[in-house]
């Protein structure tokens, strides 16, 4: 085991939806180096497979890994039937917004079908824990507040990838009040960033990337001539859009405790709603002049028109993680920016 802070224990098998994606795979480390026995799930559409042997370098572990569809119900069964599960932690969906409104049924059919298989198996095999990646998209457009609690109204989705977050957590819900034997936290994240500080497992976009910061990677290693900012007239402190940047570290490791925290929990039919963010909002300028400042290079954007689906402002009040699973980001925006640098640098060189 290459991690220093690698602990021993005694923990069941995990199963892993989406594992060899982007916060999918970190959990996986996270998971392993906590003691449990992940089993990834993930029919790399959205992946690649030299992930499975980065997490392979930084744990010294070979993962069970099965390719499959989590919208095909019997292969996902068969898995079931292989592992004793104690837990699932499921993050198999679609998730670029902007691709989202142009391709609703695309997202409604596979983030729902596979949430439902996915939960028809817990129930057929009595796996008790559930761990849900929710996203800081439920709560749509707050309106007259830019940090939102668990308690904060829910808006109507501004895309079709919230809504099947929604709907998602929905689902969950009236599950647990059938009377299942189901403990599930939704954790309700906000922007994922950074790397493994290894270098060895990063975010690995495939195709255009939809997400801020591996756009911005690629423009500093030349993959990409320009960027295009969404929209530079908001009601923000530069005029930028504004998001809770969270390292995906700090984000693997919400999961494990989460799932920990569930497994400490002697009745049923639980569902808990946790924000998980750094509660500071960073604009897009203010990302794009973090990476200029840290990696040298000078990035070539320019400013387009708002994006359809767009949150202007949000950010998290993480009091109930802290409370609650005894959870809090120890990654600065900065960290996050270097790690994604050096993973960046090291895929050019692979």
């Amino acid at each position: 085991m290459n991690n220093p802070n690698f602990v021993s224990m005694k923990k069941g098998h995990v199963l892993v939806s989406g594992g060899a994606g982007y916060i999918g795979s970190h959990t996986v480390v996270s998971l392993i180096e906590n003691g449990y026995h992940p089993v990834i799930v993930d029919d790399l559409r959205n992946a690649h497979e030299k992930i499975l042997s980065g997490i392979k370098k930084i744990t010294g572990k070979e993962i069970p890994f099965e390719k499959i569809d989590v919208c095909d119900l019997n292969s996902l069964k068969k898995t079931f039937e292989r592992y004793p599960f104690e837990g699932v932690i499921h993050f198999a969906a679609y998730k670029a917004v902007g691709e989202s409104v142009e391709s609703p049924l695309k997202y409604y059919k596979n983030n729902i079908i596979g949430l439902l298989n996915i939960l028809e198996n817990c129930i057929s095999f009595n796996v008790q824990n559930f761990v849900f990646s929710s996203s800081c998209t439920v709560y749509g457009e707050p309106k007259d507040v830019k940090v939102v609690t668990e308690n904060s109204t829910i808006q109507k989705a501004n895309s079709p990838y919230g809504n099947t977050k929604q709907i998602g957590e929905e689902i969950i819900s009236d599950l647990v009040n059938s009377k299942k034997s189901l403990k599930a936290v939704n954790l309700r994240y906000f922007n994922p960033v950074g790397a493994h500080p290894s270098a060895n497992i990063g975010e690995l976009p495939i195709g255009k990337p939809a997400n801020l910061f591996p756009v911005i990677t690629q423009c500093g290693i030349g993959k990409i001539e320009k960027i295009t900012i969404f929209g530079g007239n908001h009601d923000t402190i530069d005029g930028t859009c504004v998001r809770d940047y969270v390292h995906v570290m700090d984000v693997a490791d919400a999961h494990v405790k989460a799932l920990n925290w569930l497994e400490k929990q002697e009745r049923d039919s639980i569902v808990e709603y946790i924000n998980i963010g750094t509660g500071k909002g960073t604009s897009v300028l203010e990302a794009i002049r973090f990476f200029e400042d840290i990696s040298g290079q000078k990035i070539n954007w320019e400013m387009g028109k708002p994006r359809p689906g767009d949150v202007v402002e949000i950010y998290a009040d993480v009091t109930k993680a802290k409370k609650l699973l005894n959870w809090e980001a120890k990654y600065t925006i900065k960290d996050a920016v270097k790690d994604a640098w050096r993973w960046e640098k090291k895929i050019k060189n692979d």
